[in-house]
């Protein structure tokens, strides 16, 4: 199998070409992006910014105007039911019976899928850290506990897509480290591809593989195991006796915005550009002290995508 057809197989999740308009108000732009098995893709953007519907279209909860979402090489739109047998979601709050107990609800859901049996549900359950306390009744469970059940509930069934929508939300700390850490393991051992929707970047840069950033509908920046990020995530400090004459200088001559801290100018990282730089800024008599390469977070990166596709 050559490795061309070896990454097809692996291919989850394809999303090819979707656009969704309301009322003549477009909100999902030419949206293009593929997930692969034991993949973490972060779908990340503000509220609003079409992260919801966008779920929603690869859920098949909604329809897209143009488009089309295949899951495992079956079509949403055109091949439902083959489509989603590979699909588990967790979207929006906990959908269970809160007089049940966390397992006889887990039994209740099993049942609607037809052939996932007790050792399933035992082993989804230990999966999720819900062992202690699965035999008590839903109304007992903290917000935390009830999204590791609607967890569980979504993996019953093996798919080998799972989807979440906003999973922090709610969570204390603890809850958040222990999700971040339920999901590596089940995309590494379980090679379940997964798509987390949030808005929350510290959290993503420790959860996911790859990301794509969307805002008003359109992917701004994608990174992915076929598509590296077009943003530089390095940047280059330069020290100088003189950073704001430096950054003068660098913006007139280079056509760059650099920032300014200390005594130091920030740009994006480029050895061959930092080498013009520096002869420019000695030929207007500014000392340059020495330099570093420091690696953006994801905070940094998305801010300036934002701030930039806002200009």
């Amino acid at each position: 199998m050559s490795s061309e057809t070896a990454s097809a197989s692996n291919k989850v999740l394809e999303v090819k070409s979707i656009t969704k308009v309301y009322k003549k108000r477009t909100v999902l732009n030419n949206i293009n992006f593929d997930i692969y098995a034991g993949e973490i893709f972060g779908f990340l953007g503000p509220n609003g910014a079409g992260k919801t519907t966008m779920i929603r279209i690869i859920c098949g909860m909604t329809s897209p105007s143009s488009g089309e979402v295949f899951i495992c090489g079956n079509s949403v739109q055109k091949s439902f039911q083959k489509a989603v047998v590979n699909l588990g979601a967790m979207i929006e709050n906990c959908q269970a019976y809160p007089y049940m107990t966390g397992y006889q609800n887990l039994m209740y859901f099993a049942s609607l899928h037809g052939k996932v049996d007790h050792l399933r549900i035992d082993e989804v359950v230990e999966m999720v850290g819900m062992t202690h306390r699965i035999h008590d009744k839903l109304k007992t469970y903290s917000y935390g506990m009830r999204q590791r059940i609607a967890l569980a509930q979504a993996l019953l069934h093996k798919p080998r897509l799972l989807v979440l929508d906003e999973p922090t939300n709610g969570l204390d700390a603890n809850g958040v480290i222990e999700l971040r850490k339920t999901l590596k393991i089940l995309a590494a051992k379980e090679n379940i591809a997964i798509m987390v929707s949030s808005h929350i970047l510290t959290e993503m840069e420790l959860l996911c593989d790859s990301y794509a950033i969307i805002d008003n509908g359109r992917i701004l920046e994608l990174k992915s195991k076929n598509n590296p990020s077009t943003a530089s995530s390095k940047q280059l400090s330069i020290s100088v006796n003189y950073p704001n004459y430096a950054c003068k200088i660098i913006h007139e001559e280079f056509n760059l915005s650099p920032e300014i801290a200390g005594n130091c100018v920030i740009i994006p990282f480029d050895q061959n550009l930092y080498k013009k730089i520096v002869k420019v800024l000695q030929q207007k008599n500014i000392a340059v002290f020495g330099a570093r390469v420091e690696s953006k977070s994801l905070e940094e990166l998305y801010l300036n995508i934002l701030k930039n596709n806002r200009k």
